[in-house]
């Protein structure tokens, strides 16, 4: 019976390397397809990473260039005077009891 069982799992497994290579599969095919995929996934890492370098650099000109207008307007707005007594006074309203 073992002997039997044992035939019949050679015999699905000639059947199955034959429906495979008809299939189109092969060591060969395999490679070739293992090659395609790889430089397809080396594309896609050099556009991302293309894209991403882009925008760091946008994002480091937008921030050195709005760190650079800061100390330029603070240079030319002058420090407000403390207000006196009479001006807060104009600023409020009046209260009537």
């Amino acid at each position: 019976m073992e002997v039997l069982t044992l035939l019949i799992a050679v015999v699905a497994l000639v059947v199955a390397v034959m429906a495979f290579q008809k299939a189109g599969g092969g060591i060969q095919d395999l490679r070739r397809q293992l090659d395609e995929l790889s430089k397809k996934s080396e594309q896609a890492t050099r556009g991302a990473r293309e894209t991403a370098a882009d925008v760091l650099d946008r994002l480091e000109s937008l921030i050195r260039g709005q760190s650079k207008a800061q100390p330029q307007e603070a240079e030319q707005t002058k420090p407000e005077e403390p207000l006196t007594q009479s001006e807060d006074k104009r600023d409020k309203p009046e209260e009537k009891p």
